[in-house]
């Protein structure tokens, strides 16, 4: 699943797209046709992420919600679209651009009342500007939920996904099973500040890379990770190679149906 960073940048990408501009909506696929009449002939007047969820906020106070999920894939072009090719849910065209979406989880319209009620039942986004940690914290305060686990709650943190949780819970030397209480607000101030730098950084290179310099592939004289995620990372699926800071093993558990990663000798409570 797509984390926060993508979302960020496809909201940024469909507005540099579309706003200003009135649009044509079609669903190829006919799952989205009501949705969609609904939306042709509006313009398209902005568009934002709020973790994984994607809004493009339509005139007449129309919003139009996408949730990747899984599967969500998006592709944009120029000039005239292409032929539609498999499960085109929504095909969003311009005079000058057009947009298709497959496979999302979420793809539907919202009045300003539902928006509202999805915005309530997120936690705070790193990458947003009106973000409050606080609001995180009074959850995992008093929690007993492993940490990891509250992190990757989206009602606690919106946006936070697999490879930012274990490698901040890294980076910060926590493991990722300490109870959300067991963390002081020192602890917690870092692993935000620290997200909000690594978020960020992904927004603007496409990728994430968690690594100091002092542990990139040309400081260490290492090969470079070749994985489908890309980026350079201390933990997330390396299990059993070597730590970078201290050598030990990576290990490798399951919390609530989810693979975890982490070094015991850097992350000891």
């Amino acid at each position: 699943m797509p984390e926060g960073h993508t979302i960020h940048r496809l909201a940024a990408r469909h507005a540099e797209l579309f706003a200003g501009d009135k649009v044509h909506a079609a669903s190829p696929q006919g799952r989205f046709a009501e949705g969609a009449a609904r939306l042709t002939g509006t313009v398209l007047e902005a568009t934002e992420a709020y973790g994984k969820h994607l809004l493009h906020h339509h005139a007449g106070e129309l919003t139009l919600h996408v949730h990747l999920g899984l599967y969500g894939k998006v592709t944009d072009g120029s000039g005239e679209p292409p032929e539609p090719v498999g499960q085109v849910r929504l095909r969003l065209t311009s005079d000058r651009y057009w947009l298709d979406l497959r496979g999302p989880a979420a793809c539907e319209v919202l009045t300003p009342p539902e928006v509202a009620a999805l915005r309530a039942r997120l936690g705070p986004d790193p990458l947003r500007a009106d973000a409050d940690p606080d609001r995180a914290y009074a959850r995992i305060s008093r929690s007993a939920t492993p940490l990891a686990a509250l992190l990757l709650d989206q009602s606690v943190v919106a946006g936070t996904g697999l490879i930012f949780v274990t490698e901040a819970l890294f980076r910060a030397g926590l493991s990722p099973t300490l109870p959300g209480r067991g963390l002081d607000r020192a602890g917690w101030d870092r692993i935000w500040a620290d997200l909000v730098d690594l978020m960020t950084r992904a927004v603007r290179q496409g990728r994430i890379d968690t690594v100091r310099d002092e542990h990139l592939p040309e400081a260490m004289g290492r090969p470079p990770r070749v994985d489908r995620h890309g980026g350079e990372v201390y933990v997330y699926r390396r299990a059993g190679a070597p730590c970078h800071v201290c050598g030990t093993a990576v290990s490798r558990g399951a919390l609530a149906g989810r693979n975890l990663y982490w070094c015991a000798t850097c992350q000891p409570g």
